[in-house]
C-alpha cells in the first residue's frame, strides 16, 4: 500500500475512504460480503501479471506452469464443494457465466423462460435491456400475486403453453427456496435443459443449508462473491457431457485471457469454504437472517412472502403514501446503513424508483454479529425509515451505527496503515 500512496495519493486516499466506509457503516447489500485477508492478497497478487489464455496443459502462452497449479486447484475444490461434474472457473463475473451457459446449448432467438425481474429475477434472465433479452426470445415467469411465491403447477402450464428450449431459475431478489426437483420435472415434461443461477445462495448451497440444484440440473452457474465470500468473479458448473463445449464457450468463445490472480483468490475462498467451520457461519448468516426479518416485522414492516428461507428479506412500501425504495435507500444512508432499493412483485414503481428495499445479512455476519445485534439493527432501520426526513435524527442513528461497528472491528489493520 505504501508503493500506491506514493505513486497515486488520489486512488490511494480512495481506497482508503471506502476501507473506512466498510468498517464504519452496516452494509447490509444482499449481494456483498467482505472477503478475508488471505483473498485480497491472492487478488491484489503477482498472478495478475500473466496470460494464460486456454486451459491448464492447453494455453496458448508459455510460463504457466504456476497458473496452472491455481486453476488446477480452483477447479477440484469447487467440484468438491458442489458435489459438480465439471466446472469453469474462469468467466469474470456472473453475466458472463450465464452467457456460457446459454450459448452451450442455445442458438440466438431459442424460446428460454426465466423468473421476471420485478419478481426477484436478475437481468441476465431475460430483461428486455440486457444481452439475453435481445438475444434469446424469453418469457418470463412470475411469482403467485397472494402467496408471492412460484407456483410450480402454473410454471408447469406455462412452460406447456410456450415449450421453452431452457428454463432458467434462481433469482437476486426471492427469499424462499427453490424446488429443485420441481423444475426438473418441468423441464423434462417440455424437454427443457434446465439452468439455475445460485449466485446469491451458492455459500448456503455448499453448506447444505439449501437444496442443491447440481444433482437435477444440467448447468448452474454461480459468482464467488456474496454468500460465498470469495472474490468477485463467476462459474459454471455442469454435467460432465458438456463440459467440452462449455470450455470452448467460454475461451475461445467468449473470454480471452483468464483473471488468473482472481482465479487464485477463487481457489482460496473455495478451500476456505471446505473447512469445517463454513457451515456454521452460513447457519449465522440464516439465524440472522431470520432474527432481522422477525425484528423488522415486530415493527410492523410487511416482508414480502412474509419472511425469509435465505439470507436476504424484501420490505415492501406498497400502499404507504410517499414512501419509495429510493427515498428509503438515501435516507439509511445517512443514517449509516447501505441497502439498495429493490422492486417488489407487481410493483407500480418505475425501476429506478421501487416500492421497496432488500437487505441481506452475509456482511454483518462476517463481522461477527449475531442475533441479538440483528434486533438492534431492525431498530436502527425502522426509526431511519420514520425519521427519514430528520438529517439530525438520522445523523444521531449514523453515529449509533458507528459505535455499533467499533465493537466488531472489519479490515483494523488496513486502516492502521492509513
Amino acid at each position: 500500500m505504501s508503493y500506491l500512496k506514493q505513486v497515486d495519493p488520489e486512488i490511494y486516499d480512495a481506497i482508503l475512504k471506502e476501507t473506512t466506509r466498510e468498517a464504519t457503516k452496516l452494509e447490509l447489500i444482499a449481494s456483498e460480503n467482505f472477503v478475508s485477508e488471505a483473498v485480497l492478497e491472492a487478488a491484489g497478487g503477482i498472478m495478475t501479471n500473466k496470460y494464460a489464455e486456454g486451459y491448464p496443459a492447453k494455453r496458448y502462452y508459455g510460463g504457466c506452469e504456476f497458473v496452472d497449479i491455481a486453476e488446477n486447484l480452483a477447479r477440484d475444490r469447487a467440484k468438491q464443494l458442489f458435489g459438480c461434474e465439471h466446472a469453469n472457473v474462469q468467466p469474470h463475473s456472473g453475466s458472463n457465466a450465464n452467457m456460457a451457459a446459454y450459448f452451450t446449448v442455445l442458438k440466438p432467438g431459442d424460446k428460454v423462460m426465466g423468473l421476471d425481474l420485478s419478481h426477484g429475477g436478475h437481468l441476465t434472465h431475460g430483461h428486455p435491456i440486457n444481452f439475453s433479452g435481445f438475444l434469446f426470445n424469453f418469457t418470463g415467469y412470475q411469482v403467485d400475486p397472494k402467496t408471492e411465491t412460484v407456483d410450480y403447477d402454473k410454471l408447469m402450464a406455462q412452460a406447456k403453453e410456450v415449450r421453452p428450449k431452457m428454463i432458467v431459475s434462481g433469482a437476486s431478489a426471492y427469499p424462499r427456496f427453490f424446488d429443485f426437483k420441481r423444475f426438473r420435472e418441468i423441464c423434462d415434461e417440455v424437454g427443457a435443459y434446465m439452468m439455475v443461477d445460485i449466485a446469491h445462495i451458492a455459500g448456503l448451497v455448499a453448506a447444505g443449508l439449501h437444496p442443491s440444484p447440481i444433482p437435477y440440473a444440467d448447468f448452474v452457474t454461480t459468482t464467488t462473491h456474496k454468500t460465498l465470500r470469495g472474490p468477485r468473479g463467476g462459474m459454471v458448473m455442469c454435467k460432465e457431457k458438456y463440459a467440452a463445449d462449455l470450455d470452448k464457450m467460454v475461451m475461445p468463445g467468449l473470454q480471452g485471457g483468464p483473471l488468473m490472480h482472481i482465479i487464485a483468490a477463487k481457489a482460496v475462498a473455495f478451500k476456505e469454504a471446505l473447512q469445517p467451520e463454513f457451515r456454521g457461519y452460513q447457519q449465522r448468516i440464516l439465524d440472522n437472517a431470520k432474527a432481522l426479518a422477525e425484528g423488522l416485522k415486530k415493527r410492523g414492516h410487511k416482508l414480502v412472502s412474509g419472511g425469509t428461507d435465505t439470507h436476504l428479506m424484501l420490505v415492501s412500501f406498497v400502499g404507504i403514501e410517499k414512501l419509495t425504495g429510493k427515498k428509503v435507500e438515501e435516507a439509511l444512508d445517512k443514517a449509516g446503513m447501505t441497502v439498495n432499493k429493490n422492486t417488489v412483485p407487481y410493483d407500480p414503481q418505475k425501476p429506478f424508483i421501487t416500492s421497496g428495499i432488500r437487505i441481506g445479512t452475509p456482511a454483518v455476519t462476517t463481522r461477527g454479529m449475531g442475533v441479538k445485534e440483528m434486533d438492534q439493527i431492525a431498530e436502527f432501520i425502522s426509526r431511519g425509515i420514520a425519521q427519514r426526513t430528520d438529517d439530525a435524527a438520522l445523523a444521531q442513528i449514523a453515529s449509533e451505527v458507528a459505535a455499533l461497528c467499533a465493537r466488531f472491528p472489519l479490515y483494523a489493520e488496513r486502516l492502521k496503515e492509513g
